[in-house]
């Protein structure tokens, strides 16, 4: 399968101006304006990786009991595989200069794009919404530390005030279109390298190295609180956060059952005999020192060590969570790819620019939260940990560290936002009414609905989201690939995506195959999320919906003998 024939690309002539499936947004790009190079690519990725999604990830799956390497280890293997599928669909970008959305006309059908492409779109004002609110708190940490004020607690009007501050700024880059967009990320990718060696820098001279910081990093996978009840009897474990030394930094704990308090205690390194044991109960905890008190955390029930089987489950669905994380861009990468100079350059970019940024900033993320969780006399159990840079930064008690820090955290969030989850659903509102719906009109959609969404509320379930999201765009990938490579052997004519009655309408603008194999397939990947017994479907998502999708379409539309000529 060659893909980097440099003189591939192909250029559209007629005058099409006539057909309601054409405006100048969604036209190929000409060949001269094809401009991007193996740099312009790679410093793309690297703007969209490093971002705080990324940094969060990384620290999440720590939370959930996996080991530093262990994390790094599934982030590297996820993004090794989500670039395979991303340089494939990449392909027909480069070649024929059209954006997602119309290269999907020819496997899904003139009408039949839009159901594909209204799911990927309103995912991507999702990200756009969580995004921007990021940004804003950016914002927000910047006046406060320019004025002096303190930060408020939970939401507040300066923290929305801040959003569409943040907003207008991501919606002045869209209406400058995407050559700003290019300018933008060749500017901000070594800007945003240079920021995680610095944080790094900051832990490892804070902490006293990178062994100390790392092995912090196993407090953190443990639960606040155990419960371990053997017969009648149930002893409490108490797990607090300690400092360089190995000294827990809280003194005393509190116990809650069914959230009512049961007083303060010391706080002991044994277990603390509790009596009977009643299931039933809801357990919660609290820990304290002179000067601060944690939040409150659950108690979990302590089982024993979890067997090989439950261990390579949660490896595979934090696989299929990593891969989610690019499974947007996968699906809608010739955006981008259109303006690349050649497939080569594409090829290369996206190889040199992806899965080592996401290593790399991970890596920031897992580093700098351990050092902060050591630093910080405040923080006594992981919760309290600032988990993002945008927190941590706002942390520091010089002014202007705070400003210049959060000025480049808005850069990273810009760069992010605009090439990730503008591009793809402006194109995608253009193609449902293009002599109506323009690239500039189609991001200010983008930008509402991020509004609309209340990503506030989102942050929260980043993990579960990117599994779900899997389910839905998987089988859309493998629609678009084996479509693409198999049935038509790289081979589209490009004058037909544009003809409301050419040979990409099928029936009614329909191919019912296509329609019938993403219901397939989406029904397939996410049945486990409603059936239990099958949630290893729903578990590897992803990798079930593009696959069964992939095989399901080839094999219809090669037993219809579809014309390719």
């Amino acid at each position: 399968m060659e893909l980097a024939k440099e003189n591939d690309i192909i250029e559209l002539h007629e005058d099409l101006s006539g057909s309601s499936l054409y405006n100048k947004d969604l036209a190929p790009v000409p060949k001269d304006k094809r401009s991007w190079t193996v740099m312009n690519l790679a410093a793309l990725w690297v703007g969209m990786a490093v971002c705080i999604p990324t940094y969060l990830l990384a620290s999440y799956m720590i939370k959930s009991g996996l080991g530093w390497l262990e994390a790094l280890i599934i982030i590297g293997v996820a993004n090794l595989i989500i670039t395979i599928p991303m340089v494939l669909n990449g392909h027909a970008g480069v070649k024929y200069g059209i954006p997602f959305p119309v290269i999907g006309r020819s496997s899904f059908g003139t009408k039949g794009i839009h159901l594909p492409a209204l799911l990927r779109g309103i995912v991507a004002c999702g990200w756009f919404g969580v995004q921007t609110w990021i940004g804003g708190l950016a914002i927000y940490a910047i006046f406060n530390a320019a004025t002096g004020a303190e930060a408020e607690v939970g939401l507040s009007i300066g923290k929305f005030a801040a959003f569409i501050v943040f907003w207008f700024i991501n919606m002045y880059f869209i209406w400058k279109g995407t050559e700003s967009i290019k300018w933008l990320e060749v500017y901000s990718a070594p800007i945003l390298l240079i920021m995680g060696v610095v944080l790094i820098g900051w832990g490892y001279n804070q902490s006293g190295g990178f062994g100390i910081v790392l092995e912090q990093s196993k407090q953190l996978e443990k639960p606040v609180a155990e419960i371990y009840v053997s017969g009648r009897t149930s002893l409490l474990q108490i797990n607090p956060i300690t400092d360089k030394q190995g000294v827990p930094k809280a003194t005393e704990y509190q116990l809650y059952v069914n959230k009512k308090p049961q007083g303060w205690n010391e706080l002991k390194a044994s277990p603390v005999l509790m009596g009977d044991f009643d299931g039933k109960n809801v357990y919660q905890v609290k820990l304290k020192n002179k000067e601060q008190q944690s939040s409150l955390a659950s108690v979990s029930i302590a089982s024993q060590s979890p067997d090989l089987g439950s261990k390579l489950l949660s490896y595979a669905i934090w696989l299929t969570a990593m891969v989610g994380f690019w499974a947007t861009m996968s699906l809608s990468i010739a955006d981008i790819t259109r303006y690349s100079s050649s497939q080569k350059a594409q090829v290369a970019g996206q190889f040199i620019g992806l899965p080592g940024t996401m290593m790399l900033y991970s890596f920031v993320g897992i580093f700098v939260t351990c050092a902060a969780v050591i630093n910080f006399d405040d923080v006594l159990i992981a919760s309290d940990a600032p988990w993002d840079p945008v927190s941590l930064l706002a942390r520091f008690d010089s002014p202007t560290v705070v400003i210049i820090s959060q000025i480049f955290m808005i850069i990273a969030t810009l760069s992010t936002n605009i090439a990730a989850n503008v591009i793809a659903p402006s194109n995608v509102f253009s193609n449902l009414f293009p002599k109506k719906i323009s690239f500039r009109s189609g991001g200010v959609i983008t930008g509402l609905i991020g509004i609309v969404i209340c990503p506030w509320w989102l942050m929260n379930e980043i993990s579960e989201i990117l599994v779900f999201i899997s389910g839905l765009l998987g089988p859309v990938l493998g629609i678009f690939i084996a479509d693409y490579f198999l049935i038509r052997k790289k081979e589209i004519q490009l004058i037909e995506l544009y003809k409301e009655n050419g040979i990409y309408s099928y029936h009614n603008g329909f191919n019912r195959a296509a329609m019938f194999t993403f219901l397939i397939g989406v029904t397939v990947a996410i049945i486990g999320y409603f059936v239990p017994a099958l949630s290893i479907l729903y578990s590897l998502s992803w990798f079930t919906g593009f696959i069964l999708s992939f095989a399901v379409y080839y094999l219809l539309m090669k037993k219809k003998h579809v014309s390719i000529n």
